[in-house]
């Protein structure tokens, strides 16, 4: 079997951690090019996961002109995403972008028509979708089970757990604070939830009440101050075409006592479902109010083709190699991630504003 020849772009945590660790499991994909502007980087990572003639490159651009390659993955900071995406699309290579999509709406929206123009596949790293719990609700909502979904809470908090490193802090790298880099986990997953994209109306909030602070318990270690330049918590009130409403919240540093991250509320007219303790479903029968917990314990049930076994991050890597080996649907389409960065945007234009943001 012809195996798929992955080159990577951006070397950091999120490549090494997710995206080189999963597809090494796979034994259809070889990694043969690694990129990084920090070149050491790219070399231990071509040590660690790389095939023995694997290359070695500081320039992008320069890994692009290997027709050999047939996939990349794009790791690099939020605000590279779509020139580099863009870049590797045109030369003829499918892309693996890790979320979010990208800094703006135009942007990610350039990405989209760049795959669609060249004809290569493009997906988005929201592995989110792929945890047992996130698989067994989407089948009920695909079932109908819920009913008419017309109320969620994306929910993204965090007590005290600021990331440190890289740019992270950075805004013109990154885009945003906690809104952008894990709000946009939560509200993927409550979209894909709800089959729902259709945005008409958002107002947003953000604040940056502790970055300004010190001794802060925070669990990465004290931030610095001078160095923080994002939100530490953003909301957002959405509101869909159809009537249902969202509530997107988000934070890196907030006086909670009970945080949860990367889950989601539903409520529909037949049934809920909550992460709250474990997935919930909760639903009237016999005329009595019903919480039901389903066991994740036993191994779960694959609702895709192959073994349910793995880290979410694994299963999607196998399910973007398998779209790309056999022409299949991407594990996360363009043009829902396109969705997401729309409505990200929106609610940091509302909050700079103070105005509400439609959308045509």
């Amino acid at each position: 079997m012809k195996k798929v020849r992955v080159g990577i772009i951006g070397c950091g945590g999120i490549a090494n951690g997710k995206h080189m660790s999963s597809l090494e499991k796979i034994k259809e994909v070889e990694m043969v090019a690694f990129c990084d502007i920090i070149e050491e980087k790219a070399i231990n990572s071509a040590k660690r996961f790389g095939t023995e003639d694997a290359k070695v490159y500081v320039d992008y651009k320069e890994l692009l002109k290997d027709e050999t390659i047939d996939v990349v993955h794009v790791c690099t900071p939020n605000r590279s995403h779509s020139f580099i995406t863009i870049d590797a699309l045109e030369a003829g290579k499918h892309v693996m972008c890790e979320k979010p999509m990208a800094k703006t709406y135009a942007e990610a929206k350039a990405m989209l028509e760049a795959s669609e123009r060249t004809g290569k596949k493009l997906t988005i790293g929201y592995q989110q979708r792929w945890r047992g719990d996130s698989q067994y609700l989407k089948q009920m909502c695909l079932d109908g089970e819920l009913g008419d979904i017309y109320y969620a809470r994306a929910i993204a908090l965090r007590r005290r757990a600021v990331p440190t490193w890289g740019v992270f802090l950075n805004e013109y790298e990154q885009g945003g604070g906690p809104l952008i880099d894990i709000g946009t986990h939560a509200l993927d997953l409550t979209l894909w939830m709800m089959d729902n994209y259709k945005p008409k109306m958002v107002v947003g909030t953000k604040y940056k009440k502790l970055g300004d602070q010190t001794n802060t318990a925070n669990a990465w270690g004290d931030w610095d101050p001078e160095e923080y330049t994002v939100e530490d918590s953003a909301f957002g009130f959405i509101v869909m075409e159809n009537g249902a409403t969202i509530s997107l919240e988000s934070s890196w540093a907030l006086n909670v006592a009970d945080p949860h991250e990367a889950v989601c509320l539903l409520a529909g007219d037949k049934a809920g479902a909550d992460f709250f303790d474990g997935l919930r479903i909760n639903y009237v029968k016999n005329n009595r109010q019903v919480i039901e917990k389903p066991d994740f314990n036993t191994g779960g049930v694959a609702f895709f083709e192959g073994s349910s076994k793995g880290s979410p991050a694994e299963l999607e890597a196998r399910a973007w190699i398998d779209a790309v080996i056999n022409d299949k649907e991407v594990p996360t389409k363009a043009s829902q991630a396109l969705v997401v960065t729309q409505i990200l945007e929106a609610i940091y234009e509302s909050a700079k504003t103070g105005k509400p943001v439609f959308f045509d």
